[in-house]
């Protein structure tokens, strides 16, 4: 991986973190008062599910990058 996919994916990231903050500020505090009221293993497969959803669309990315 290069340094420049590295910082690229970076930079997507915080587009896609800065459009919350910048389109719905308001609703942002409802989303974390959701999170914060829900159980600790909900939150958990939350984290595995978008771990595996990133991990599926980088090996993608690759396949048909090396096309």
């Amino acid at each position: 991986m290069s340094a420049q996919t590295i910082i690229l994916a970076l930079g997507l990231v915080l587009i896609f973190e800065g459009l919350v903050f910048a389109l719905a500020p308001r609703r942002l505090d409802d989303i974390l008062r959701t999170l914060a009221e829900m159980p600790f293993d909900a939150r958990r497969l939350i984290g595995v599910l978008a771990l595996v959803a990133g991990a599926v669309l980088i090996t993608l990315a690759r396949m048909l990058g090396s096309s």
